[in-house]
């Protein structure tokens, strides 16, 4: 083999080499994945080392791609995360396809690491969080915070916020008829009400009002707020409930108003309208917002719900908020588990409904400049969660398909802005 051909015998094995070189991660996120849910951690992750990721919706169960770099492979694999090393051939064909106008896909930039905020109280309760529980095993860093915080007007320094379970009207859970006496409820309602006086407030519900009225103008300012269960219809009640007071002597020492349902202001709402409050201290319910299925219903191999499928061009945001590897999940109870469709304001958007039973479970909506989550239920991976049970290992569900729907509304305020449709 004479000089010259071996030199470029050399010279083009050396090439193509570099050219085979993987260029880009690309995290697959549908039956193959083997850990989902810290999927959303590590694209979390990607973005704090200042680093954009494409979210590829609809291609895959919502994929991820990024640049290829050392370091994201590395915790991709310390994490456990099925990913391919691809080249840059594969990952152009990969955006052709995605990009297509015959493809029902698009391809959104992620290029920012949400600040996160958890409304959630200090005193430990006898009721776990999903979303609390999501984030720590997803390794997505939050601060949490709650009513002094609100008030003090610390929501500006956050992109996200979560609303723990929580009772917005002041009823406490409306736990009074089966846990009035347990240490834990008088524990609270004792923290509660001087938490309440320390703020300047005379009654927990004045201040639950006045954070749900924060909270409300920092999503019309341009945060996103999520919330669960009870966070969410309880949020809209004491909304509407500004002008007359629905709860009774036993939650704040004095009577309800004899005309508290004719006084409720469905105008400044955020999901819901025309609901009737329940004002019955024993009952274990808010208002007709929330469906709790009869007992013949309340089994889980028989109860789902569905997400829909929107333009990934023309509805980018509803497509990411229901990014996932299967279309219909299994359902799961709350105290607010299911809401009531006739109930729910033509602006927002249905994003999960139960076929067949006209209630929705997975719903959202712009607000001013910001947008809003509601999801119904208390756990994904625990159909019937009573006070008191352990909480949930996610590392037993790394797939779960409910709590995708979590940290999809988690990696949302990353993604490259685009201005609302009118």
């Amino acid at each position: 083999m004479n000089k010259k051909f071996y030199f470029l015998f050399w010279a083009l094995l050396l090439f193509g080499n570099i050219n085979s070189r993987a260029q880009s991660i690309l995290i697959p996120m549908d039956e193959t994945q083997t850990d989902h849910l810290k999927a959303y951690g590590l694209v979390y992750w990607t973005l704090a080392q200042g680093m954009d990721v494409d979210w590829l919706l609809n291609y895959r169960g919502g994929s991820f791609m990024a640049a290829y770099n050392t370091a994201v492979e590395k915790e991709l694999l310390i994490r456990g995360i099925l990913f391919e090393r691809i080249g840059d051939g594969t990952a152009q064909s990969i955006l052709n396809e995605v990009q297509s106008p015959s493809n029902n896909m698009d391809v959104v930039k992620l290029e920012k690491q949400p600040r996160i905020a958890v409304y959630a109280p200090k005193q430990v309760l006898p009721w776990d969080d999903a979303v609390l529980m999501a984030l720590t095993y997803a390794e997505v860093p939050y601060t949490q915070i709650y009513d002094k915080e609100i008030i003090s007007g610390e929501l500006q320094n956050y992109d996200w916020l979560h609303l723990h379970h929580e009772d917005f009207t002041g009823q406490y859970g409306k736990f009074y008829a089966q846990y009035r006496n347990a240490p834990w409820y008088i524990e609270q309602q004792r923290t509660a009400e001087a938490e309440a006086r320390n703020l300047g407030f005379r009654k927990v519900s004045q201040l639950k009002l006045a954070v749900a009225q924060t909270i409300r103008q920092y999503v019309l300012n341009g945060g996103f707020m999520f919330a669960m269960c009870s966070g969410s219809d309880t949020f809209d009640i004491a909304l509407a409930a500004h002008k007359t007071d629905i709860a009774a002597a036993v939650f704040d020492g004095d009577a309800l108003s004899p005309n508290a349902q004719n006084e409720l202001d469905f105008e400044v709402t955020m999901a819901f309208q025309n609901f009737q409050l329940s004002m019955n201290p024993m009952e274990y319910e808010h208002s007709d917002i929330d469906v709790m299925p009869p007992p013949h219903l309340q089994d889980p191999s028989t109860d789902f719900f569905t997400l829909f499928e929107f333009s990934a061009k023309w509805d980018p945001v509803p497509t990411m908020l229901t990014q996932n590897h299967v279309a219909t999940l299994r359902g799961f109870m709350g105290q607010a588990t299911q809401y009531r469709k006739e109930k729910i304001k033509p602006t927002v958007t249905i994003l999960g409904e139960s076929p067949g039973r006209e209630t929705v479970r997975y719903l959202y909506g712009p607000v001013g400049k910001g947008f809003f989550t509601f999801y119904g239920g208390h756990d994904p991976e625990d159909y019937r969660h009573y006070v008191g049970d352990p909480p949930t290992d996610l590392a037993l569900h790394k797939s779960s398909p409910g709590y995708r729907l979590i940290l999809n509304n988690v990696l949302f305020p990353a993604a490259k802005k685009k201005p609302h449709k009118t």
